[in-house]
């Protein structure tokens, strides 16, 4: 068959009809599944794989973080539920395989924008765990868990806006230790610092995240 026959065989069949080819996004098909209803399943399943991608990539990130602190590969496979063999992979992949001449910064008080982002994140969440989920962050710190939710400024600033709700109506139901890390995360937020850090802005939010809940609950 040559392309022009094949061509014409496309414009001949069925369903390559200019009326078809028209057909809008809430026109249903014949088994009564529209192409919106179609486009919003397959969004949701992108969003999913999105997100395991994303977790893949922030676990290599942290092996290599962990790598520079010191510890061993057979540690950080044990932590991972990993064999040694697949954290080397992951290391060698990435160009890293010994420690890093500078090991990563963990003290909390740290001012860049993804390093107190991270911290407002981690204190939104112990907010909703004080609150038996009845906050009026709950809802969106798990739209960030799921990935539904990114980190743009406009984000940002409405998570700022629900926990400081929660503060204001639920104080009597919050730990001082709350408020005290908020006055100091939202400063930062106003002004944050220009760093130029090696880790990602995912680790750093990450470890941030951590940090933050375990001082709360220390407090």
């Amino acid at each position: 068959m040559t392309a022009d026959e094949g061509e014409e065989d496309a414009r001949r069949a069925p369903g390559a009809s200019s009326e078809t080819r028209a057909a809008g996004p809430a026109e249903a098909s014949a088994d009564g599944l529209t192409e919106a209803q179609a486009g919003r399943m397959l969004a949701d399943i992108n969003e999913v794989i999105r997100a395991g991608e994303e977790m893949r990539k922030l676990r290599a990130e942290l092996i290599q973080v962990f790598v520079g602190l010191g510890w061993t590969q057979d540690t950080i496979a044990r932590l991972a539920g990993m064999s040694q063999p697949a954290v080397s992979k992951q290391l060698a992949g990435r160009g890293r395989t010994g420690r890093a001449a500078h090991p990563m910064e963990l003290t909390l008080d740290q001012c860049d924008a993804p390093w107190l982002e991270g911290r407002l994140w981690g204190l939104a969440e112990e907010i909703s765990r004080r609150l038996d989920g009845a906050a009026h962050c709950t809802r969106y710190i798990e739209a960030l868990d799921r990935d539904r939710k990114r980190f743009t400024p406009q984000n940002v600033d409405r998570l700022r806006r629900l926990v400081e709700e929660d503060l204001r109506l639920r104080r009597a139901e919050l730990p001082a230790s709350h408020r005290a890390a908020y006055d100091l995360i939202s400063r930062g937020l106003d002004l944050p610092a220009e760093v130029t850090a090696d880790e990602s802005a995912s680790v750093r939010r990450a470890l941030a995240r951590r940090l933050q809940r375990d001082r709360l609950r220390g407090d």
